[in-house]
């Protein structure tokens, strides 16, 4: 039985962000190589600390490698930081951390416009070279929203079926999507899964906000069923609503009893969470000692 614990991207303790970027007007490749020296590095100094700390999921920013899939980067990166791709990716199996990427909101493969389909493809075959350079297996993920509905569900989940054959094995083999909160139900995401046999990653509180009715064990029950041996066991997202703020606002800070309640209503589940909450790791360490109890949480040996 085994539940990891996680958080997205950036480390507010340490002091360094494996995120940095720069505006477009002033690329250069000396530039591109010193940012990603950087943040390369400091990606290295979080998981360790996260290793430290039992923290065993993470996902890796999707600026890891600044303007990697804009057609004004000729720069051959993957050749070049070849050495420190591997060592970061023998340090993740060797300490059996789960990884994860999740490319933002206008990364479409539904989408009406071509333009943007073309930009989303070459986006994702680039957070798939960053996975493949680290020679992580195919539990390693890539996580992504259906996308927009542009009038029309059924013809919007019809062309994301059919762009999804076109991508490139190297995306296809890790996509997985996930239940939005406003478009797309997790029955809706089944149906596709369904169809391109794509696993299917569970947002707990998007599920919260828009659900075709089913309860949490019972949604459970369904999306665990679309992972396979070679995805490695399911992946969630968890938040709760912030107070005081938008209906859609993640939390700023763990609800420790919202949590618990999470883990108590799925106790027969094997699952991987990743805390999309805003102080990051300040929470994660919180729902490590909330789930230190539980037979399920993987933690390292002491």
């Amino acid at each position: 039985m085994e539940i990891r614990i996680g958080y997205p991207c950036i480390n507010w303790t340490i002091g360094c962000k494996a995120d940095r970027t720069f505006r477009l007007k002033s690329y250069s490749e000396e530039r591109l190589v010193k940012i990603v020296e950087n943040n390369l590095d400091c990606l290295l100094e979080i998981l360790r600390f996260n290793l430290r700390h039992s923290l065993l999921f993470f996902r890796i920013t999707s600026d890891l490698v600044p303007f990697a899939s804009h057609p004004v980067c000729q720069f051959n990166w993957q050749e070049h930081f070849t050495k420190q791709f591997k060592k970061i990716g023998d340090f993740i199996k060797t300490n059996d951390i789960r990884i994860s990427m999740h490319p933002d909101q206008f990364i479409l493969i539904d989408t009406v416009d071509d333009r943007v389909w073309e930009k989303s493809r070459r986006e994702l075959v680039y957070h798939a070279q960053v996975l493949e350079l680290m020679e992580l297996d195919t539990s390693a993920r890539i996580q992504l929203h259906v996308g927009g509905v542009y009038g029309d569900k059924k013809g919007s989940i019809k062309r994301f079926v059919e762009r999804f054959q076109k991508l490139e094995d190297i995306v296809k083999r890790r996509l997985v999507i996930e239940n939005d909160d406003k478009n797309y139900t997790l029955e809706d995401c089944l149906r596709i899964s369904d169809e391109i046999g794509i696993p299917v990653l569970f947002d707990v509180f998007h599920h919260e906000l828009n659900s075709s009715g089913e309860t949490v064990p019972e949604a459970f029950q369904l999306f665990t069923e679309t992972w396979k041996g070679k995805d490695g066991i399911p992946m969630v997202d968890y938040s709760s609503q912030k107070k005081g703020g938008t209906k859609s606002g993640h939390a700023v800070s763990i609800d420790l009893t919202h949590f618990k309640k999470l883990l108590a209503e799925t106790e027969p589940f094997d699952f991987d969470v990743m805390l999309e909450i805003k102080d990051k790791e300040k929470s994660a360490l919180k729902a490590v000692k909330a789930a230190s109890q539980d037979y399920r949480f993987k933690k390292i040996a002491v």
